[in-house]
């Protein structure tokens, strides 16, 4: 993806206020937000240590801590 020339919006006194993106570019900055996310909260869970449980056994624990 080439880089795109950054257009601005100013106020009066000519300081940059906002970004102007096209909007194939502002998704593919959500999916890229989203995606690092998610390597954080991988990262984040990997370095805790904790034992990896059964996804159904996750989901079962947690409807009864709601009741």
């Amino acid at each position: 993806m080439a880089i795109p020339k950054p257009r601005f919006v100013v106020d009066d006194r000519g300081e940059k206020t906002a970004v102007i993106l096209d909007i194939a570019e502002y998704r593919k900055l959500l999916e890229d937000a989203e995606e690092l996310e998610a390597i954080r909260a991988y990262d984040s869970a990997k370095a805790a240590g904790d034992e990896a449980i059964p996804f159904e056994q996750a989901v079962a624990e947690i409807e009864r801590d709601r009741k």
